[in-house]
């Protein structure tokens, strides 16, 4: 087992431990960073300058880094509504994707995000699965499409 590995689990067992405790933390805004955070029922993705944690995130079953996630600890009260707008505004963004009719469609929109959000290789080392929750469609789905992809631009 890498080094690696061993510190991005336990990475994950401090930040699932965090939202355990109803503690509010803000995806640092300055760095391609952020948290996909699953749910029972689906996934929700926070990015740089979201709030996570408080009363919101209690359900969470676990999180998948994206990048190298950093967590600030709002000080003020501007900073958690700040956070809490931004979360918002990452929600949403997710909904428009899920409002495509196309399964198809939802998959490829939300891999252009992402790797435009951060970059391609971070993209293909996402999971399916993670993909799928985010839009409300199968892994092989988001599969297919990122075959699709791939045979373009080879």
């Amino acid at each position: 087992m890498s080094e690696t590995f061993l510190k991005q689990e336990q990475q994950i067992t401090d930040i699932l431990s965090c939202l355990k405790k109803k503690q509010l933390l803000i995806i640092n805004p300055r760095r391609k960073n952020g948290l996909i955070l699953y749910k029972p029922y689906h996934a929700e993705f926070a990015g740089p300058g979201a709030a996570i944690g408080s009363e919101f995130d209690q359900n969470v079953v676990n999180v998948l880094p994206v990048g190298k996630p950093s967590l600030l600890v709002p000080k003020t009260s501007q900073e958690k509504i700040n956070g809490y707008l931004i979360r918002r505004q990452w929600i949403k963004l997710a909904k428009q994707i899920s409002e495509h009719s196309q399964a198809q469609e939802r998959a490829q929109t939300i891999l252009n995000q992402f790797e435009h959000w951060f970059d391609a290789k971070m993209t293909k080392e996402l999971p399916d699965q993670a993909f799928s929750l985010l839009v409300g469609v199968l892994p092989e789905t988001i599969n297919f499409v990122r075959s699709e992809m791939e045979s373009y631009s080879n």
